[in-house]
């Protein structure tokens, strides 16, 4: 792929070139993750994050708190 080039606007936005758009499948809503890396920076997709897989973890981690395992465990 040839590289790309965007203009920065007077309020720091940046359009996406539609090429890596759709080299990357961009949709809106999606997120970008801007990394400095050697004087440069590096611009990544993030994954979404799964909340029903999240609040299934909270909900199994919510079974260690009660108030006989923390004085179980106080010791260790």
């Amino acid at each position: 792929m040839d590289p790309e080039l965007a203009t920065i606007t007077s309020k720091g936005q940046v359009t996406i070139p539609k090429a890596i758009r759709e080299a990357l499948a961009l949709k809106q809503g999606d997120q970008l993750r801007w990394d400095l890396d050697d004087g440069g920076v590096r611009v990544r997709l993030v994954s979404p994050l799964d909340l029903s897989y999240l609040r299934g973890v909270e909900a199994g981690l919510q079974e260690w708190a009660s108030l006989e395992d923390e004085q179980a465990f106080a010791d260790l």
